[in-house]
Formats: C-alpha cells, structure tokens, sequence
C-alpha cells in the first residue's frame, strides 16, 4: 500500500515522533497508519512522545568555552533527580559540543544536527526513553570571541560573557581570573543590561512615572514643586542604571569599585584594553510552570 508525504505529516502530528521515524514506520507497514502506529509504538518513540506532555521545569543550565567559542544552554527535565543524573549531564554536554560545533540557528534547528551516527533529536528519544522523563532542549545562546563561563551549584545558574580584548590579554592567568569574576557578577547580581544604552527608552519612561506616582503618593513630598519632583527623579534613576546595568553595578568583590572600574583596573594591570561585548545569564526553569503536587489528592484519588 502505498503512501504520501501527507501521511506522513498526518502521523507526526498525531504521535509526535520525527518525520523519518514515521516515513519508515509507514514504509514498514505498508503506508496502513494503524500498524505504522502500533510498529512506532512497539520501537518505543511513541511512549517517548507520550512523557513529552508531561511537564519539564527541573534539569540543568550549562556553559562552557572551547577556544574562541562560547556556549550556554538549557535542558529541561521533569524533576531535580534527573539533573544529578550522569547519563543526562552527558547528554547535556554533548548538546553544547554540537552547538559550538555546528552553530545552528534555534532550537528545531539544533534536533537536525548529527550527534554521533545519529540527530540530536534522536539522542533526546532514547535519553526520553532510559531516563523514563520527559526532557527538553529548551534554549541556547552561542557567542564567538573572547569568552568565560561560570556555572552555579552544578547547573541552577549558567553565565556566559563575550569580551572584546587582545589575544594576548586573553591568555593571561589574570584575565581568566577577571572573566570569572564578572561572569560570577552577572550570576550574582542577575543585571538586566549591559550598559544605560542598552536600556529601551519605554522601559526608562515607564520607570520615571513609577517612581512619579511614587512621589505624589508620599505626603513628605508630594507638594514638592515639579522642578524639585523631576530631580528626585533623575535621581532615582540613576540608582535605578547602578542596579540594573552590569558596568554600573558595584564590584561585588570590592564595592568601592563598580565593574566598569574594576575592568579599566584590570586592563591597566594588564597592559592593554578590555571591554564587556555582551552577556547571557540563564536560570534554570525561570518563566516555566512547575507541577504543584498534591499529595492529599492523591493519596484520595488512589482510595477511590
């Protein structure tokens, strides 16, 4: 019985499994959907794609630099036993290779790439499959450059930051020591920005009326002429830029200093010039929706 790539698509979206497991489940059936169902079923993608539904906010967060290429990634898990998981932790390392190497645009296009003999996506199947969770590759970033990573408590936070300096500088003992310090910054004091610049003109405005509303709410200042209420503003602001800005945050090593000084010092020691390009910071599972277990519903469920 023939078939077409209809059917195809047809049986990916109902079983969730790749469009080469399905062309070959319908070519080894004989293009009958319901065995190509049942033979899916029986290699055990199927029970993969059924765990897929099921929520993955735990796993791990990894970073990692390979000469001038840096990567960060986050692979998500159903609970937090997986991450301590060796078989995981090796999948997870093995992603990162693959984006470092094959520098792919997303995430669908990084479950194409060739892992081994076989995809990614495959490797996530049969990790799917022996770890009995479901697990997802959720983000990446990929910078190439000058680059340090840190990563936090075995994989709650990840930090990668791109650096613009000299090859010579990058060598140094000493830059390696101050990549590491900001890259614990960044995991620290979680900034949002590189730098004021970096801060979009709505999210500054939205701030001024805050901190307006603020103001008129207060009875110390809310008769305050608006001249002397505008100045407080400014103010405010730019505490606001020195808690959210990376170079303008205080050296959490030496708060006498904020990062940018603390780069000028580094650079000076070194004989030359360093400058922070760039910054991702992941957290793993932030955003995501967590299963809220209930055990009295179902310890009562079980009773029924």
């Amino acid at each position: 019985m023939a078939f077409t790539a209809q059917d195809v698509k047809n049986l990916r979206e109902q079983t969730g499994c790749g469009m080469m497991d399905c062309k070959k489940a319908l070519t080894e059936s004989g293009g009958d959907f319901d065995k190509a169902v049942e033979y899916l079923r029986e290699k055990g993608l199927a029970a993969a794609q059924k765990k897929a539904g099921r929520i993955a906010a735990e796993g791990m967060v990894y970073a990692t630099v390979s000469g001038k290429v840096g990567v960060v990634v986050e692979v998500n898990a159903e609970t937090d036993f997986v991450a301590k998981n060796d078989m995981f932790q090796g999948f997870v390392k093995d992603v990162a290779g693959v984006i470092a190497e094959q520098n792919p645009a997303d995430v669908d296009a990084l479950l194409a790439c060739k892992m081994g003999e076989d995809t990614v996506e495959a490797a996530l199947k049969e990790k799917i499959l022996v770890i009995g969770e479901n697990i997802k590759i959720r983000r990446f970033e990929r910078f190439e450059g000058v680059c340090s990573a840190y990563i936090h408590a075995g994989g709650t936070h990840a930090v990668l930051v791109d650096f613009e300096t000299s090859d010579e500088i990058a060598a140094k003992a000493e830059f390696e020591a101050y990549g590491k310090d900001i890259a614990m910054q960044i995991a620290a004091a979680n900034p949002g920005y590189l730098c004021e610049a970096d801060v979009p003109a709505e999210v500054i405005e939205k701030e001024k009326e805050i901190l307006l509303a603020q103001i008129a709410n207060d009875p110390k200042n809310a008769n305050k002429p608006d001249a002397i209420k505008e100045k407080m503003v400014l103010g405010r602001i730019g505490k606001f830029y020195k808690e959210n800005c990376l170079v303008d945050q205080e050296f959490v090593k030496d708060p006498d200093l904020t990062v940018a000084k603390y780069t000028d010092k580094v650079a000076k020691e070194l004989g030359g010039e360093i400058k922070i390009t760039k910054f991702v910071r992941y957290e793993k599972g932030e955003g995501l929706e967590k299963k809220a277990d209930d055990f009295a519903a179902e310890v009562a469920s079980m009773m029924k």
